[in-house]
């Protein structure tokens, strides 16, 4: 099936000229001005054996008047708008009723002497002999484990365009390509052989805008790719940090948690213990004049006092009637000192550090 679209629609051509176009859009307008003074197009555009012919520089297009083969021919834009412009690559654009299209069938292993098995069977495939059509071909896409592939092959009459082909060539414009109507990208009818070498390798502006819009596609889908690396990098140091700091908060935690169960440790057992001032003044009033206290061990929950008095097996009894002081008893027996006839005792007891009555 024919693709019939006008020239304009042409010159935006198919889905990657679109994409070309659409980029160069993009683009400053310093770098569209510089990429299209190097990939300038003088598009012929035949109808009716007459010519219409269209300069196409980057976004930009101007429109000239019919042209004959025959009669003279002045090419625009041959001499470059500018000293360093490049000559246009010179285009003849068929219309699609001069194309003959038709899709064909080859064994696979084919693929690679295709334009030779497509020279040799056109004969069988189409209506006319090889030296009398300019042919160009596209494998269409399909599995590479098919047994045959299918061939679009495009094909129109020499004398269509020989014509084109020799004056332009006698001007110094040789063609560079012959395309038409509704043409799949980079179709050529020209053959091979008589393309000019000098831009056999050249890039025209939809190649080079489209390896652009490639490179600005990888970027725009590795962009997100690379924000979310960016991103998650970011966030790890941070992590990281943060982590540093909650383990150094969380020994300054533990280690305020041990002082403060210390401190309560110690306040706890200072309150539980009597108070050692007021349990000497407990003494002090309690025990007889004649008796000294020579040593005292405060302990936790017992409370021993040894010395020498005058009357020791009565302390027993004056000790009891302290509100503060109870469990008394002798730790040892009382004993005798000769040299003094004072008595040596041991008594234990427990205090309460109430309150006096």
């Amino acid at each position: 099936m024919t693709l019939n679209i006008g020239l304009p629609r042409f010159i935006q051509g198919s889905a990657r000229a679109d994409l070309a176009d659409a980029v160069a859009r993009c683009l400053p307008l310093s770098l569209r001005r510089l990429l299209a003074r190097y990939h300038r197009r003088l598009i012929f555009q035949i109808e009716d054996g007459q010519a219409r012919a269209y300069l196409v520089a980057g976004l930009e297009t101007q429109v000239f008047g019919g042209f004959d083969p025959n009669g003279d021919l002045h090419l625009p834009g041959m001499n470059g708008g500018q000293r360093h412009d490049r000559p246009p690559r010179i285009e003849v654009h068929l219309p699609s009723e001069s194309v003959l299209r038709r899709r064909v069938s080859f064994p696979a292993q084919v693929r690679v002497n295709l334009h030779q098995v497509l020279r040799y069977e056109l004969d069988r495939i189409s209506p006319f002999k090889p030296e009398d059509v300019v042919f160009d071909f596209m494998v269409l896409p399909g599995p590479r484990s098919a047994e045959r592939i299918q061939v679009e092959l495009a094909l129109c009459r020499r004398d269509q365009v020989e014509a084109w082909i020799e004056r332009l060539a006698a001007l110094g414009a040789p063609v560079e390509r012959i395309a038409w109507v509704g043409a799949w990208p980079e179709a050529n009818l020209l053959p091979a052989e008589r393309r000019p070498q000098a831009r056999r390798f050249a890039l025209n502006a939809a190649t080079t805008l489209g390896s652009i819009a490639v490179l600005l596609a990888v970027a725009v889908l590795l962009s997100p790719l690379w924000q979310r690396d960016q991103t998650i990098q970011r966030l790890d140091t941070q992590l990281k940090r943060l982590r540093a700091q909650a383990a150094e908060v969380e020994r300054t935690r533990q280690e305020l948690e041990r002082v403060r169960q210390s401190s309560r440790a110690v306040i706890e057992r200072k309150l539980q213990q009597p108070r050692l001032l007021e349990l000497l003044r407990e003494l002090t009033e309690r025990l007889p004049n004649d008796t000294w206290v020579q040593n005292l061990e405060f302990g936790p929950e017992q409370i021993e006092i040894r010395g020498e008095s005058g009357q020791a097996s009565a302390l027993i009894a004056i000790l009891e009637q302290s509100p503060l002081i109870e469990g008394v008893a002798f730790g040892s027996p009382v004993t005798q000192i000769a040299q003094t006839g004072k008595e040596r005792f041991n008594i234990s007891f427990r205090y309460t550090s109430g309150e006096r009555p």
